[in-house]
């Protein structure tokens, strides 16, 4: 059965990471591969293995590739096409988490350069969009825009995706246990997205980085005993982003079938819900740094999370604040979404706006109040 697939791959995942993790992090501490304390960008006061890229990197391929569906017998007829289509997903994002994965772990290691990072992020896109063809086709009428009539508009929007995304994982990755639940988070509802619209296949790679990023959180959520790094951080936003480019692409028609609720709710609405936090404070740290002439790829404690932590908040109150933002946001774009895409389309980003306002109105940094 399908579920059993998924599950498996879910279970597998995890005791995977929680099984292998503690030796990794005997072994960073080893070879003194830590992040140390003292920068003033750092919230941290002891020295943390940041390897554990290798683990979220691992746990991922291995367990898809296991529980890659390859008989179709088993699974519901219709899902043939899904299949074939997400073993060529599965191929061309295999290279480009390869390609990410020794950039990242160079980086938490001896460091990389923010412009050969952007490069690679370009790469990953270049080969996913040209040559896995794993690209937005349309705007389902959002902007009263369907399916792109020409080839460069889908090609030139999907690059931009991946690189924002993949950056975004990387910038969010600041508080213990942030990026791994938002990860999380996010897979579990494309897992469910994915499930209830027939393709078992990439509801499986869902489910997989799901159990990766559970198991994870077992040692990375407040206090870390280990932090995933660039290493891990664009891993998990390389796969994101492939499955909320994925689900863009689904039949509108096919969701309207199945989905009940989420039928009005355009899909890409509904992948920018599911991304919102990665996203909105990407666009916010960088129009900060912007407004005072620094680079958009300069490190500072201004993102949204460090924000909270200087309310007096600590690490734990601060992401469960920043879980249950990104769920509402989801819950209320879904909730409040109209027959017109476009509609759907600024009250989408009105909830997601003025929610992330209310927050850090809330919890100003202990200077600014009164």
């Amino acid at each position: 059965m399908a579920e059993n697939t998924i599950l498996l791959g879910f279970i597998t995942a995890f005791f995977i990471v929680l099984l292998a993790t503690p030796s990794l992090i005997k072994v960073a501490k080893l070879k003194h591969l830590v992040d140390e304390p003292g920068e003033d960008r750092k919230i941290h006061r002891r020295s943390i293995p940041t390897i554990g890229g290798i683990i979220i990197f691992g746990s991922v391929l291995f367990t898809y590739a296991l529980w890659y569906p390859e008989s179709y017998s088993t699974l519901i007829e219709e899902n043939d096409y899904f299949i074939k289509e997400a073993l060529t997903i599965f191929k061309y994002l295999t290279a480009c988490l390869i390609l990410l994965f020794f950039v990242g772990i160079k980086d938490d290691i001896i460091g990389t350069a923010p412009l050969k990072k952007l490069l690679a992020h370009m790469l990953v896109g270049f080969i996913l969009v040209m040559m896995g063809g794993i690209k937005i086709d349309g705007m389902h009428g959002i902007f009263g825009v369907g399916d792109f009539t020409e080839q460069w508009p889908g090609v030139l929007l999907s690059v931009f995706v991946y690189i924002v995304v993949v950056n975004a994982y990387n910038l969010i990755d600041g508080v213990d246990g942030l990026a791994a639940g938002i990860g999380l988070i996010n897979s579990c509802m494309f897992a469910g997205w994915f499930y209830y619209t027939g393709n078992i296949p990439l509801a499986l790679l869902s489910m997989v980085l799901a159990g990766t990023l559970l198991g994870f959180l077992v040692f990375n959520f407040s206090p870390a005993k280990i932090f995933m790094g660039d290493s891990g951080s664009m891993v998990i936003g390389a796969i994101i982003s492939v499955l909320a480019i994925s689900m863009i692409n689904e039949d509108q028609s096919r969701v309207r079938e199945t989905m009940g609720l989420l039928a009005k709710i355009p899909t890409p609405v509904f992948a920018m819900a599911v991304l919102v936090y990665p996203l909105i404070d990407t666009i916010r740290i960088f129009a900060v740094r912007a407004s005072r002439g620094n680079s958009p790829f300069s490190a500072d404690k201004n993102h949204i999370h460090h924000r909270l932590i200087e309310s007096g908040l600590n690490h734990t109150k601060t992401v469960i604040i920043l879980y249950a933002y990104n769920i509402a946001v989801v819950g209320l774009s879904i909730w409040l979404a109209q027959d017109n895409a476009t509609v759907s389309f600024f009250i989408g980003i009105g909830v997601a706006v003025f929610l992330a306002v209310l927050i850090l109105l809330i919890f100003r940094p202990k200077g600014q109040k009164g």
